[in-house]
This record gives structure tokens, sequence and C-alpha cells, in this order.
């Protein structure tokens, strides 16, 4: 059943809506209140609901398509001809993804249960690292034994060094980077 289309006083205050909750969860994380978004906005926190009933709703709205920088992410380091350097090139662009936004560093480092979509998008990005994870092994570039599971490892870690040390996330992942190196 196709949807009514939204007057435009509620068009304004959904945009407004979306783009308070990118700026608010990007600077507080994902478990920031719905109330300083709404505020943020300039709406009731009834009109956030009569458009995001829930938070995930909201999360949905806004973080499968920022959460899609993941794909080009993955590509660019599948694309690499250096296994190794795809590798670094992967976990270097994810974690500056996470280091410019608070919401996403919790979104990708899972801190807090996500939404359907958010869940898909984050699981495509699992699949391109399980695939830069096997090239750089069968290179013997990346330690035989490293699997999906250091790297949840890692971006937990990394994650933790971003919230309380957001300067000190690329010499954590140099250190890192000597110890799993072949």
């Amino acid at each position: 059943m196709p949807t009514k289309p939204l007057r435009a006083d509620a068009a304004r205050n959904r945009a407004k809506l979306l783009a308070a909750a990118v700026e608010v969860f990007g600077s507080r994380g994902l478990d920031a209140p719905l109330e300083h978004i709404a505020r943020q906005a300039g709406v009731s926190i009834g009109t956030l609901y009569a458009h995001f009933p829930t938070r995930d709703a909201l999360f949905d709205a806004i973080f499968p398509e920022r959460l899609s920088a993941l794909d080009r992410i993955g590509a660019e380091a599948l694309a690499d001809p250096d296994p190794w350097r795809g590798f670094v090139t992967f976990l270097e662009g994810v974690f500056a993804l996470q280091a410019e936004d608070r919401g996403l560093n919790d979104a990708i480092s899972r801190r807090v249960p996500l939404s359907g979509q958010v869940e898909e998008v984050c699981t495509r990005g699992v699949g391109h690292a399980e695939k830069i994870i096997a090239r750089a092994r069968e290179a013997g570039r990346l330690r035989a034994d490293f699997t999906v599971a250091d790297l949840a490892v890692l971006t937990s870690a990394v994650s933790q060094v971003i919230r309380t040390a957001p300067d000190d996330w690329r010499r954590f992942l140099c250190l890192y980077l000597d110890g799993v190196r072949a």
C-alpha cells in the first residue's frame, strides 16, 4: 500500500529531526537522549515519536546510508594489489570513520544493540573483512591465526581508545599491526 506524502511542515520537521539526530548521535553517541534530538531540531518529543516511534526507527533512518562507507572502504582495500596494504587501508578507513562520529563508533563497535537495517550494513562490512583478512593471510603478510573474531576485539579496543583518547587511535593501531604482521 503506497504511503501518503508528508505535509510540507511535517517533511520539514522530519528533515530537522534527521539533521539533529546526526549531530547529537555524532557528538554524544547512540545512547544520547532523544529529548536532546527533539530540542536540537526545535520540535517536541511527541513530534519526534510521531516520525520515529522507536530509537531503532531513527537509527534505521540515518545510519544505513552513513555506514555504507564500509562498502567503499572494503572495496578499496580489496582492490589494492598488496594484501597487507589493503588490510591496513581497511582498518585505517574503518577506524577513521569511527573517530569522526561517536554514533558510528558505537554502531561499528556494536556498543549498543543495533536495529535490523544497521545490523545488516555492519554485517556486510564483516563480509568484506573476512575476504581482506583471508587475502592477507594467504599472502603470508598477516599472522595465520588472525581471524574475524580478532578483528572484532580490535574494533572494540579501538572504539574505547577513540572514546577516551580520540587522538591516540592511530598510534594504538600501529602498535597492534606490528604484533599481527607475519
